[in-house]
């Protein structure tokens, strides 16, 4: 079953291929009717981008915003099973067409900050990983990672065995990682009142703090597999406007695709799907929010179709595999596993919105290598466009819905594609072409006034000759007979 709908997708991805050049795609309305001052429901697919007198650099000091300290009771996540054999090569792998992807781009030459749980450093990520920071403990440099969680996520953008027998690898194998760790459950702030709630590790202050850190790194991609949740009742609050300020420093100062998690569902402050209603939307999810600077991914089951657990908003940019994958072991030993660790600690399954966003900020990554290496580099923003262009698009007005965006990414149509306003081709412009109508063309009716009168004059001939018959047959009938 899995084989025959592996071979469907395929196909269906392929099939994006055969065009020449991809149209323009609508692009999502990010602008709301309404000021940013008001409630956020009252908004569209975001707030307004920060005014001119308003795009400056947030601060950055390379420091938690509070003294985290490990949880009493925690343990780092260890090795996690691995419940199949190595060489299972994942659906997501089939479906994207990683076989051909090497064709074009490995990710050579680009770096992808992973702003996450921290990265442990892995066999099959070599000396391509690089620590990049800590915003969770005071002297750390990003490769401590207790959740587990942003290893796997480097893992799905870069991973790179060196035994051609195992079917797992990384969407783009080349390319480095830089880790910046940003948040942990495993890391708690205890306020000096014990009577306050505790906080886990990681806010918006930091992740903003982080997004600049890593645009200063001169990195290519910025992946966040991280997000906030909250009901869309409130405005715009000023940690959140300090965090738009951030990623528009990254994309539009320092050139940088960013690329976030739609969220998932159930969670603590967003328990219920959100509302399909673009301009009403129940919950908002940051970064998604902030659509004008960020690449936003939903999962994808593999049937095809949004996994149930994927936030909807009218923020989604595009969609990508997020259930039943595989990644690297945060705990090394088996290298290679299909499990991860929740908020809970609890084991389950590798799926979310939060694996499902490294596909994407890898396929950047590999854009990005092509374009420089055909001598026609591209801006964060035409990386971002490209790749909503080509997605599969759903069935919706513009081609795009609030559960899957502009549809699961077809990342060889992304390398291969030729984009207007892109490779050198024209951009469509409007044209000024009068409408004039065509004189009036005289009929002329002398065939059919002939046809007419000739038609009335042979039909005239027969009723007379018809009439003259039956008066000469009806007389001889009245004629007396012989006495």
């Amino acid at each position: 079953m899995r084989a025959s709908l592996t071979r469907r997708l395929s196909v269906t991805a392929a099939a994006a291929l055969l065009a020449v050049a991809v149209p323009a795609a609508p692009a999502a309305s990010a602008q709301p009717e309404s000021d940013p001052g008001e409630p956020a429901g009252q908004t569209g697919s975001g707030p307004a981008p920060p005014p001119p007198e308003g795009k400056v650099k947030p601060k950055d000091n390379g420091q938690p915003d509070l003294p985290y300290t490990p949880k009493s009771q925690a343990v780092c996540a260890g090795e996690l099973r691995f419940l199949q054999p190595a060489s299972t090569i994942p659906w997501a792998q089939n479906v994207l067409q990683f076989d051909e992807l090497n064709r074009f781009a490995t990710g050579a030459g680009q770096t992808v900050a992973v702003i996450d749980t921290g990265v442990n450093p892995h066999e099959f990520l070599g000396n391509r990983l690089a620590g990049g920071g800590d915003y969770v403990e005071r002297g750390g440099d990003g490769l401590r990672d207790c959740d587990g969680h942003g290893t796997e996520v480097a893992g799905i953008i870069a991973a790179k065995p060196k035994d051609d027998s195992i079917g797992f690898r990384g969407i783009a194998p080349d390319a480095k990682i830089l880790s910046i760790r940003q948040s942990s459950d495993y890391y708690e702030y205890k306020p000096p009142n014990p009577n306050d709630r505790s906080d886990k590790a990681g806010s918006l202050t930091t992740l903003a703090r982080a997004i600049v850190h890593a645009a200063d790194r001169n990195v290519d991609v910025i992946n966040m597999s991280v997000d906030t949740c909250r009901t869309a009742d409130k405005p715009i609050t000023p940690e959140e406007r300090n965090l738009q300020q951030a990623l528009r420093y990254a994309v539009e100062d320092r050139d940088v695709v960013v690329v976030a998690s739609a969220g998932n569902i159930p969670s603590a402050k967003c328990p219920y799907q959100n509302s399909n209603d673009p301009k009403h939307p129940t919950y908002i999810v940051s970064p998604p929010w902030f659509s004008d600077y960020v690449l936003s991914v939903a999962a994808v089951n593999t049937g095809g179709t949004a996994a149930e657990f994927s936030m909807h908003g009218p923020w989604v940019s595009v969609a990508a595999p997020g259930t039943a994958l595989i990644s690297l072991n945060p705990g090394g030993g088996e290298l290679l596993t299909d499990r991860s660790v929740n908020s809970q600690h609890q084991e389950g399954s590798i799926q979310g919105t939060s694996f499902a966003a490294p596909y994407v900020a890898g396929l950047a990554a590999l854009i990005r290598e092509a374009a420089e290496k055909a001598g026609n580099p591209l801006t964060a923003r035409e990386v971002m466009d490209r790749i909503k262009r080509t997605a599969s698009h759903p069935a919706g007005p513009g081609g795009r819905n609030s559960q899957i965006g502009y549809g699961m990414i077809n990342p060889v149509g992304a390398l291969t594609a030729k984009i207007p306003g892109q490779d050198g081709i024209t951009g469509d412009e409007a044209i000024d072409l009068p409408y004039q109508v065509p004189p009036a063309r005289e009929r002329n009716w002398t065939p059919e006034r002939v046809a007419v009168i000739g038609s009335a004059g042979g039909l005239g001939l027969l009723l007379l000759t018809l009439f003259i018959v039956h008066t000469v047959r009806r007389q001889r009938r009245d004629r007396p007979g012989p006495a």
